[in-house]
């Protein structure tokens, strides 16, 4: 089928007819959009009549327009419409094109008539182009991000990465200097990035304080560490924001993509696994299949946790605690057992970091504080009296953040009528670092109460002499990592030594943890360790087992 198109114009001043066409039919002019009446000859088309409108569009100049009649002039269709454009890039207008065949015509013919419809496109363009750029940073944002990685994807590009950033804090400076602090910050950290990349990679603003980085690999895999290196590098120097200076670090979490990805989100999600380990490890991490299976496993993890708590499917069982110098139980520390609905057990090493992460520590931390009080009470009951032990509830840095736990406790008490002097709350060091003044309010109002305060697995963590001073902590527990193979390593010794010593100068009583031989805890006793716990007295036992162990070893 021939393509080449045969013009014939006219430039009616009056209605013109044409045949086929009424008088009052055969008025193009009478119409304001481009219309014109179009046969086709010997496979060529001929335009018979065309309107002014027609003609200021200069329509009769395109050579696309041609095929397009000629096809549908071949074809049996009465009618058809369809999208057309014309015009190179910067000037293309688009036409919503209507191709009518004429009835009373014995050859073949058709009316075209053009609907502009370039404002309309423009406008769409320009509202998807906003809905797809962030409006801070003028980065793309996450739609936009998801759009440019689906077309790296339909290109079918041989190698390419994505890296998510999280930036570390970024709440907090957000919340203490102020939004438009933290818009300058995040506008700064955005022109860092993008001064750390190379002209073919894609940056964009996919979150609050993230940010996305599609990567093209010219040779192989470490490229993406050597930019996720110069990133770290650019966002090392200080920050100046008016008065401040600020430093900013970030996770780094890289996915890889091939020519057989097919889905953009999964790519995006396996990076932000990866970024989620970077948090953690503090490095840029890579994807690996296991993070993904690790984190559906949590997440699963997650929601059998909260149906447990909900229906109370978890239990405490209670570790005694010894003097050293009598074998008499002062005590019994609280520990969290779990197993499922389906009889399987999870360790707390386990479900507690889940917990944790998810927020489910505040609800958990509440019915193990309550638990654990109404067993003692219990206890207290069965002796007639003060049963003459304690019991310690291990806190979570979240709980003492996020819970008005001086209040949760005042209320334990108040509804099992125990002194505050029967409970000991156990924090770790770890609770001290994010907000150190804050900590010491809560233990400040906990203290009100009456409660005994105990830092958990003390010497692994980061606390100063100064602050240890300060808190009103009263009980030392020696991490087992210093109690194992204590009779012979030296410089354990040396430094359990110097805990203790460090315990007696503050007036602290101090607890050690692990002891698995009673040789061990003969030992510490002899360096003055007041009191321990371990596997030599007594594994963890269920309430019953624990009340029976404490009329035994101090009747």
């Amino acid at each position: 089928m021939a393509t080449r198109a045969t013009w014939l114009t006219r430039q009616p001043t009056t209605p013109i007819e044409s045949p086929g066409l009424s008088a009052h039919q055969g008025s193009l002019e009478l119409v304001p959009i481009p219309v014109a009446l179009i046969a086709l000859d010997e496979e060529q088309t001929r335009f018979e009549v065309v309107n002014r409108a027609f003609t200021r569009a200069r329509l009769i100049d395109e050579p696309n327009l041609a095929p397009i009649v000629q096809t549908f002039l071949a074809s049996e269709a009465q009618s058809e419409e369809r999208d057309w454009q014309t015009g190179a890039a910067v000037e293309r207008r688009h036409y919503r094109l209507t191709l009518s065949r004429l009835p009373q015509r014995t050859d073949r013919a058709c009316i075209a008539s053009f609907v502009d419809q370039t404002a309309e496109v423009r406008t769409e363009e320009t509202l998807r182009r906003e809905m797809a750029t962030d409006s801070l940073t003028g980065l793309p944002n996450r739609g936009g991000f998801t759009d440019a990685l689906e077309g790296s994807i339909a290109q079918g590009n041989a190698s390419w990465a994505v890296l998510m950033i999280d930036l570390d804090r970024f709440s907090r400076f957000n919340a203490c200097l102020g939004s438009l602090t933290g818009d300058e910050l995040l506008i700064t950290v955005a022109r860092r990035i993008k001064g750390a990349l190379r002209h073919s990679d894609t940056l964009a603003r996919t979150g609050g304080d993230e940010f996305g980085v599609l990567l093209s690999i010219d040779a192989d895999r470490d490229e993406a560490e050597h930019v996720a290196r110069r990133i770290r590098d650019a966002l090392a120097t200080p920050f100046r924001l008016s008065e401040y200076e600020l430093r900013v670090s970030c996770a780094i979490g890289i996915a890889f993509g091939d020519g057989t990805v097919s889905e953009a989100e999964d790519v995006i999600r396996h990076a932000q696994v990866a970024m989620k380990k970077s948090k953690s490890t503090k490095n840029a991490e890579s994807y690996q299949t296991r993070a993904l299976d690790s984190a559906r496993a949590e997440f699963a993890m997650e929601t059998s946790l909260r149906r447990a708590i909900e229906s109370e499917q978890l239990n405490l069982v209670y570790q005694p605690i010894c003097n050293l110098q009598t074998g008499r139980v002062s005590g019994f520390e609280a520990l969290a057992r779990w197993t499922d609905e389906h009889g399987v057990r999870h360790e707390p090493g386990r479900f507690i970091p889940v917990a944790e992460e998810s927020g489910l520590i505040v609800p958990l931390g509440r019915w193990a504080l309550d638990s654990a009080l109404r067993t003692l009470a219990r206890w207290d009951q069965r002796a007639g009296g003060d049963c003459g032990a304690t019991v310690a509830v291990n806190l979570s840095p979240i709980q003492l953040q996020r819970d008005s736990i001086a209040g949760v406790v005042r209320r334990a008490l108040n509804d099992t009528g125990l002194a505050g002097g029967r409970l000991k709350l156990e924090i770790t060091e770890s609770a001290l670092i994010n907000d150190p003044d804050r900590i010491a309010r809560v233990l400040a109002g906990l203290k009100e109460t009456g409660v005994t305060i105990a830092m958990d697995d003390f010497g692994t963590g980061f606390s100063n002499l100064a602050s240890l001073q300060k808190l009103p902590i009263d009980v030392l527990k020696i991490d087992r990592s210093f109690v194992t193979g204590l009779l012979t390593d030296r410089d354990k010794v040396a430094i359990v030594r110097a805990i203790l010593g460090l315990s007696q100068a503050l007036g602290m009583a101090t607890v050690a943890e692990g002891i698995e031989a009673i040789d061990v805890g003969q030992t510490l006793a002899a360096l003055g360790c007041t009191f321990g716990q371990g596997y030599a007295y007594s594994r963890p036992l269920e309430p019953d087992a624990a009340y029976a162990f404490l009329r035994e070893r101090n009747t």
